[in-house]
């Protein structure tokens, strides 16, 4: 196969995370454009070693170092909320998040494409969990039964700069706290003290308002059985407190409105 060829099926992805850091299609677009020329005027300039999708932004990411037009996004009149706190990032913290949240490159990828180390790859989405918190702070709620993980959750919500409106153990007491003030964001587990379902507390406080909603859970096959809308973000038991801070990140940088469950 050639590499042409190996390269074709990852251009619409390319053109996507070159849309986002740009803040227009075209921009976005020339962007692309430039790389593909390099790369047909020099085609030894390809990272061989590396798989073709990562080689191919990794390149991408050259073009765009050398060319300083689009070092901060300009945006269209008409983007989403979530493209105009993307802009407010600062350049590399911006990269290595579109990467590795929008993306789904896995940390060794990002470092490789970004040609940066592990380590200083992690401070960089640590910054834009950091930056991204102070643009979307907002009052969590937690559906949690267990205290000591209630009480982690608890923690890394506030590190991240967020208000903690309070813990509910049973779907009572989710219903109760969310009547007294809405959330703008609910971290949920699936089995609550009483027996009672932590999703359905989310699909009763969804009827009334909308929030995004990350499920914590030990049990996640109950939620991806394929057969009805899966949660757009779900963290599993044990999780890494960088992960969850990840996807709290996430979940409000796009604010993604979850969905009512059958």
């Amino acid at each position: 196969m050639s590499l042409s060829e190996e390269l074709a099926p990852h251009l619409p992805y390319l053109r996507r995370f070159a849309r986002a850091l740009c803040g227009a299609q075209e921009s976005g677009d020339a962007y692309v454009v430039a790389t593909l020329e390099a790369l047909i005027s020099n085609p030894d300039a390809f990272p061989a070693e590396t798989p073709p999708k990562v080689g191919l932004y990794r390149l991408f990411m050259k073009s765009w170092g050398a060319i300083p037009l689009n070092m901060s996004p300009r945006l269209d009149e008409n983007v989403s909320a979530a493209q105009r706190n993307l802009s407010l990032l600062t350049p590399r913290s911006r990269q290595a998040f579109l990467l590795k949240t929008v993306e789904g490159f896995s940390l060794s990828d990002v470092a490789a494409i970004l040609d940066m180390g592990e380590k200083d790859v992690d401070q960089l989405l640590s910054e834009a969990g950091r930056e991204i918190a102070a643009l979307v702070a907002t009052d969590v709620l937690i559906i949690e039964d267990e205290a000591l993980i209630a009480h982690d959750i608890k923690f890394i919500a506030e590190d991240l700069g967020h208000r903690v409106m309070g813990v509910a153990r049973t779907h009572r007491e989710a219903v109760e706290l969310a009547s007294k003030k809405r959330p703008g964001l609910i971290l949920a587990d699936v089995r609550l003290a009483d027996g009672s379902s932590g999703l359905n507390a989310v699909n009763e406080l969804l009827a009334s308002f909308e929030a995004p909603v990350i499920f914590i859970t030990a049990f996640p096959e109950r939620l991806l059985t394929g057969e009805r809308p899966e949660p757009a973000f779900l963290v599993s038991k044990p999780f890494r407190n960088e992960t969850l801070k990840a996807t709290i990140s996430q979940a409000l940088f796009f604010q993604r409105k979850a969905s009512r469950r059958a």
